[in-house]
């Protein structure tokens, strides 16, 4: 009975995402990065496989139902909802990009994100003079060079693995790198390098959830709503199930990237209304790069991707993070694995 109502919360979890997938933790909770995480024994535990499973079937039966005319009609559906946004992507990620940076500076004090803490005199200026080349397709290279430069800072401050967690900053300034300068980078297209560095932080972002779930436990108390009535640690492992999914989903096939891209889109979205402005500025950029995402109307790649590859994709990528994660953390910080 017990395992019959974890599959129909893995079910509804998959229906209705979770806001605390999409709230960054680190931004309102105490925190501890050096901290030992829970063991892998502890994560790869009965729930997490129940819950694997059910993201397994998800995304397999996403991959045949792009193959199906249902595959053609949502592609259609989305290529008219997006077809204005689609036609202004370019200037859209700039704008919001600028709207970032802006607020960046506003508030002070920070780098990139609000657990960046900075007492830099170099911060702010760059931060302006990254939003005000913005203004300008010649000009966004230049703002690019300087997102560089705040991340190297942050490396600098809070070491490579805590910005392990952000590598969308350097996919933007690839991003605006490239757009500015009208070319590719080896054949990869601007927005695909800017979706790929964003499937790759959720899906680290998503392993932090399982290897410290305490971090959120005061936020889920503060929000008892968003756990739909589970307990927290089963709430927490489902949330980063669903988040790297999702993420792995946006690195794949274009009908299974643009739904995921819609559903994390609401996730963030629902997320700022629970959790206020410092949660607008600080996921603006990747909520915009998310819409970019959703209005990309590229047709579908040869068939490469068979269906059933899907499964074994998110198993592989899966493995890799956790053992990255795990073993990054163990050579920089002398912690246990298991």
């Amino acid at each position: 009975m017990l395992l019959f109502a974890k599959s129909i919360a893995g079910f509804s979890f998959w229906i209705l995402g979770t806001q605390a997938a999409a709230a960054h933790v680190k931004w309102f909770s105490a925190y501890d990065a050096a901290g030992q995480p829970r063991g892998l024994e502890n994560v790869l535990c009965q729930d997490f496989e129940l819950l694997l499973g059910v993201a397994l079937l998800w995304i397999f039966s996403g991959c045949v139902v792009e193959r199906m005319s249902l595959g053609e009609l949502i592609t259609r559906s989305l290529n008219r909802l997006t077809a204005s946004l689609r036609l202004h992507t370019e200037a859209m990620i700039r704008a919001i990009c600028g709207f970032f940076f802006i607020s960046l500076w506003a508030v002070g004090g920070i780098l990139l994100t609000p657990e960046l803490k900075t007492t830099s005199t170099l911060a702010g200026p760059l931060q302006l003079a990254i939003a005000a080349g913005l203004l300008s397709r010649r000009t966004a290279p230049l703002s690019a060079a300087g997102i560089v430069v705040l991340f190297g800072l942050a490396v600098r401050d809070y070491g490579m693995f805590h910005l392990a967690d952000y590598p969308i900053f350097l996919g933007l300034a690839v991003y605006l790198a490239l757009t500015g300068l009208q070319k590719n980078l080896f054949g990869v297209q601007p927005l695909d390098v800017v979706r790929y560095a964003t499937a790759v932080t959720l899906m680290w972002a998503s392993v932090e959830k399982w290897a410290y779930p305490e971090w959120s436990f005061p936020l889920l108390n503060e929000h008892p709503g968003i756990t739909f009535g589970f307990t927290n640690e089963f709430y927490m492992r489902a949330a980063g199930m669903v988040e790297f999914t999702l993420a792995f989903a946006l690195a794949w096939t274009p009908v299974v990237r643009r739904v995921a891209a819609a559903v994390l889109l609401g996730m963030f979205v629902s997320a700022c209304f629970e959790f206020g402005k410092l949660d607008v500025i600080g996921h603006s950029a990747i909520i915009v790069v998310l819409v970019a995402i959703l209005s990309d109307h590229r047709p579908n790649e040869p068939d490469s991707h068979a269906a059933w590859l899907a499964p074994v994709g998110l198993c592989a990528a899966l493995t890799a993070t956790l053992f990255a994660y795990y073993l990054g953390h163990a050579a920089i910080f002398y912690t246990t694995i298991l």
